[in-house]
């Protein structure tokens, strides 16, 4: 009896350490990481004997937070309700403050400032200056 495994997983580099200055550890810190960048495993196995294929399964798997898949287009189980508010804010671009490291909007990121410490890009500090000078 031949048994062929195959395990292919997609985007290696979301398991590779980071050059994070924070000190997270532990298993919140991993499954933090793979639902963030998310995880696909594809395997196929196969049993033959004698050249003939016996069993043949095909696993194909993924693991990620809502706001991943939808970002990057997986598609969900049948009849799930993708107009709840929580939806909208998955597909909503979402970028980390460089100074608190929280999830902000991208757009008040930029253009107004983070609402949980209060930072301010370069952009939205020309923006002030810009509208005290009209």
């Amino acid at each position: 009896m031949r048994e062929k495994s195959e395990l292919e997983i997609i985007e290696p580099e979301a398991l590779e350490p980071s050059n994070n200055t924070q000190t997270d550890s532990g298993l919140a810190a991993v499954i933090d990481k793979v639902l963030e960048k998310g995880l696909v495993i594809n395997a196929d196995i196969t049993v033959s004997v004698a050249d003939t294929e016996l069993l043949g399964i095909k696993i194909r798997a993924a693991l990620a937070s809502f706001e991943t898949a939808a970002k990057y287009g997986l598609q969900f189980p049948s009849g799930t309700n993708m107009e709840t508010i929580a939806w909208k804010e998955a597909i909503v671009g979402k970028e980390e403050c460089p100074n608190c490291e929280k999830r902000v909007e991208t757009e008040q990121l930029l253009n107004k400032s983070c609402p949980w410490c209060g930072w301010r890009s370069a952009k939205a500090k020309q923006l002030t200056v810009s509208k005290i000078l009209k």
